[in-house]
């Protein structure tokens, strides 16, 4: 029985933000040459320009006191680097360096690497700097190593350059963050659904993700045992968020808070990255509410979190939190025709994403659409919003990535829960689900705001999974 003591909620992380929230440690390494060549003169005015760059960017930048230009110098580059804990090494070379020091590289950094090409002199007939020529070598080295790496072009001061330096740093830290990512399942997955389980053995090789499980009776202890004085400041916190009731009332709001707070204990005593939790039959049984009011207000809090036990939308979520895309919902597929997808949910969607307050389909707590209990997000997803609709799961021993883009429009019919109609752009729904289907995708789908499918086929390839 965990102690009353035991399940005081702790106080946040440094800065209030989530580990994968905060910004990216880079390693800027340039890469230097032994003798003078090519128009050392621009190198040195393209240097200038990315630090510039860098400086004005949400990051933070580390850079060695020396350039690498030969093994040791590399090193001992590398060496500064991990002194520093960077979390992503990107290597720039403004006048083309010694391709020697590729497998050097790849040996020291086990982890996606950035290759960063400027551009050449636009003025006089000489060839100034060589540096995409230079990162070309580079790549070609690393890809034959089996070594993962991701490519920016381009002027350090073009806004283009600084956002895919950016989603490239994010790339890489993302792979580097998911391979100490610790996940959490509470109770299995739903009965039924067993393409949502987990196999440790082929996340931790696919992935490096640790998984640990804990018991619905292990939950239920922390459930109850927070003291009344801090429930009550949750419900208050709850209540200060102005959420109107449907059928509903102030006294369901206790135990939709203990059970907030639960999650919470796990993700944050635990250590846990992600989670996901089996909500039926048995959290509604046991406790007379669902968790969906709580994982809603974990989501948008940033935390990672998936209802039915469905381990691989967990791990999705993550991604896209890390990938810097902002809150997810964990969708039903519900029904689809020739350009629109009908997303649903019983009712967990994250509020930020949902119709302000005082329009139609503004978030408000309801029970839930077939066992009548609270507490959940009955709501509408904004319309006008330009979505990823994505999904990240293992078959056959191997990792899949898919996801395209769209916008939501107003729904053709009011559903309880979480209700939401995705318009496609370029993808047939139809066609689309059919070839999910016959690659074993779970259950769910995930949405995010916003367009990431090229970001997100980018994270496949550094992670030589398949996208679909």
């Amino acid at each position: 029985m965990i102690s009353h003591q035991m399940a005081t909620l702790p106080e946040k992380t440094v800065d209030g933000m989530m580990p994968r929230n905060r910004p990216v440690s880079v390693g800027m390494i340039f890469l230097g040459r032994r003798r003078p060549g090519f128009d050392m003169s621009w190198g040195g005015q393209m240097e200038k320009r990315v630090r510039a760059a860098l400086a004005d960017m949400d990051m933070t930048v580390f850079e060695p006191p020396e350039k690498a230009v030969d093994d040791r110098s590399l090193r001992e580059a590398v060496a500064a680097c991990q002194a520093q804990d960077v979390e992503v090494i990107a290597l720039l070379q403004t006048t083309m360096g010694d391709g020697r020091l590729a497998p050097t590289l790849a040996q020291l950094w086990p982890d996606p690497l950035v290759l960063w090409a400027t551009p050449e002199n636009p003025q006089g007939d000489m060839i100034s700097s060589c540096s995409l020529v230079g990162v070309h070598c580079w790549a070609s080295v690393l890809r034959q190593m089996g070594h993962s790496f991701d490519l920016v072009y381009g002027d350090p001061a073009a806004s283009g350059t600084q956002r895919r330096f950016n989603e490239a740093v994010r790339i890489a830290a993302t792979i580097r963050r998911m391979r100490k990512l610790r996940l959490g399942i509470i109770g299995g997955q739903a009965p039924g659904y067993f393409a949502m389980g987990a196999d440790p053995f082929v996340m931790h090789r696919g992935l490096g993700v640790q998984l640990q499980t804990f018991s619905l009776m292990e939950f239920a202890d922390v459930v109850m045992g927070f003291k009344d004085a801090e429930v009550a400041a949750d419900v208050a916190a709850v209540k200060a968020t102005g959420l109107m009731h449907k059928d509903t009332s102030d006294d369901d709001l206790p135990m939709a808070s203990r059970l907030y707070m639960a999650m919470r204990w796990y993700m944050d005593h635990e250590s846990l990255d992600a989670m996901t939790i089996r909500e039926w039959p048995e959290i509604p049984n046991n406790f007379g509410q669902w968790p969906y009011l709580g994982i809603a207000r974990l989501t948008d809090e940033g935390r990672a979190v998936a209802c039915e036990g469905d381990a691989d939308g967990a791990v999705s979520a993550w991604i896209g939190e890390s990938l810097g895309m902002g809150r997810c919902y964990l969708s039903d597929w519900l029904e689809h025709d020739d350009d629109t997808i009908t997303l649903w949910h019983g009712g967990a969607a994250p509020m930020s994403l949902c119709a302000p307050p005082g329009e139609p389909g503004a978030p408000v707590i309801a029970r839930h659409f077939n066992i009548k209990k609270p507490a959940v997000i009955e709501a509408t997803l904004r319309v006008k919003m330009p979505v990823t609709v994505l999904r990240f799961w293992r078959c056959d021993g191997k990792y899949f990535l898919t996801a395209r883009e769209g916008r939501t429009i107003q729904p053709k019919r009011h559903l309880m829960g979480t209700n939401g109609l995705v318009q496609l752009m370029r993808q047939d729904p139809r066609q689309w689900f059919e070839d999910l289907c016959y690659q074993g995708m779970p259950h769910h789908v995930v949405v995010f705001e916003g367009h990431h499918m090229e970001v997100l086929k980018r994270f496949a390839q550094i992670m030589n999974i398949q996208f679909m």
